[in-house]
């Protein structure tokens, strides 16, 4: 019963997490869309490959993360300009576009699994999102340094992360269809929501520095 609790406190958490409006979400409600359900999951299972990987290391050990803080600092600022670049074009590329047109992430034949897997890796804010809930929940005792306990919580993470973004699929693309949202009005909205993520990246990374984190 606690291994079941395990899983299911990892599913919450990771489900949560992904309700917030964010550039992977509306990036999901976009593929059902514009393409189709079986690309959007194909997205989504890239997403949540990645959440886990981050989620493992900062459960095996935090020691590795220290060590190389370098590279997810350069990750993070990496991060920053992608999106400020990102949202620029959607900007321009919503002012000249054509009603039938794809979004600015999705008008290429890049697979959407790979989509999925490049969008998480540039979302380096998961690993101190990890890092702050397990080790609380390590300090409370409801998680223990058990290879089975991390292992099920990881993968209660993971099927979070792709329950959180089907309800962005399903959801997203009843609300669109009923709006009749253009796709002109969609890429306004990435762009604005691309925007706002580097100004939130752009913060964390000034914080961390000023901090010494």
């Amino acid at each position: 019963m606690h291994l079941l609790t395990i899983a299911l406190l990892g599913w919450l958490l990771s489900f949560l997490g992904q309700l917030p409006l964010g550039t992977m979400s509306i990036t999901a409600t976009q593929i059902s869309v514009q393409e189709n359900f079986r690309n959007a999951w194909k997205y989504a299972l890239g997403v949540a490959i990645i959440e886990i990987i981050y989620l493992r290391l900062v459960l095996s050990g935090v020691d590795w993360i220290i060590q190389h803080r370098i590279f997810f600092t350069i990750l993070g600022w990496l991060t920053v300009v992608v999106f400020l670049v990102l949202g620029i074009i959607s900007f321009v590329t919503a002012g000249k576009q054509t009603e039938n047109k794809k979004a600015l992430l999705l008008n290429n034949k890049l697979d959407r699994f790979l989509l999925g897997v490049s969008m998480s890796t540039l979302n380096p804010a998961q690993i101190p999102f990890w890092f702050i809930w397990s080790s609380y929940f390590m300090d409370i005792h409801l998680l223990k340094s058990d290879f089975a306990e991390f292992n099920l919580f990881t993968i209660g993470a993971g099927l979070g992360t792709v329950s959180g973004l089907a309800l962005y699929m399903y959801g997203g693309n009843w609300l669109i269809t009923k709006m009749n949202t253009s796709n002109r009005s969609l890429n306004k909205i990435m762009g604005i929501i691309f925007m706002i993520a580097a100004l939130a990246q752009l913060y964390r990374m000034i914080y961390k520095s000023s901090t010494g984190l």
